[in-house]
């Protein structure tokens, strides 16, 4: 049947792709992606055709992917990370209806809010949430209610794109809005390269995280009210710990 799969490739190497990722990228004849991307499917499957856009030209990519699926290739549109979460995945399944039925299979990956808090330590092991400070797709005013939002209700918070060139004070301006709720003691990580060579950590304080020189490459972790460093390690315990008769809930 007429297939095209949307692959979450993880983080960066090929040791934290899942095996079902593996495998879909061996199934496909044609992979589209992003150049980064493109290379990083590169390092399982060396010799498979590819077709990749520039940044900002995520639809005429999956178009092109859907218009090869559509006409009997097995197609692989591959994203970093989960292509759930920030990928490619709710694109591919809005613009299908654009042309003839294709199956599309949602191959889920390793997400950089999961496996950057691993590099820290265990900072998301009560509820947390992720928001992504890029106003490229969203308004910067719904940006700052949701940050607003999620700081009130304590929650830990994974911060994706916290920061580029053209963003370079979006970190600060969040870290303020947080700061409202949030003590400025509060333990926060930050973690560059994540699975990649040349994998970076830090872990201090929000008012510190304000300061923080990043990149695009970086994703901040700000804990709740609970979180703490142990052994140089960031945790945020759930309440194990005290109760003597508990259930799973």
């Amino acid at each position: 049947m007429k297939k095209i799969m949307v692959v979450g490739l993880g983080p960066g190497d090929k040791e934290h792709m899942t095996v079902q990722a593996v495998e879909a990228l061996k199934e496909a004849e044609l992979i589209c992606g992003y150049s980064v991307y493109i290379d990083m499917a590169k390092a399982v499957v060396p010799d498979t055709p590819t077709f990749m856009t520039p940044m900002t030209k995520e639809i005429d990519r999956c178009r092109a992917a859907l218009d090869a699926a559509s006409k009997g290739t097995t197609v692989a549109m591959v994203c970093s990370g989960d292509a759930g979460v920030y990928g490619m995945a709710g694109l591919i399944i809005e613009l299908a209806d654009e042309f003839p039925p294709v199956e599309i299979e949602v191959v889920s990956g390793v997400t950089a809010a999961l496996s950057g808090a691993s590099v820290l330590g265990a900072p998301l092991v009560h509820d947390f949430c992720t928001i992504s400070l890029s106003d490229l797709l969203t308004p910067w005013e719904k940006i700052e209610k949701r940050l607003d939002a999620a700081a009130s209700a304590d929650f830990c918070i994974a911060i994706y794109n916290p920061m580029s060139k053209k963003r370079h004070d979006y970190l600060q301006k969040a870290c303020d809005i947080m700061m409202r709720y949030k003590s400025p003691d509060t333990v926060c990580g930050v973690v560059r390269n994540i699975g990649r060579e040349g994998e970076q950590k830090w872990i201090g304080t929000l008012q510190q995280l304000r300061d923080y020189e990043g990149d695009m490459f970086c994703t901040a972790f700000v804990g709740n009210e609970q979180t703490t460093v142990k052994n140089g390690l960031m945790v945020t315990p759930r309440g194990y710990q005290g109760k003597s008769e508990w259930n799973e809930r």
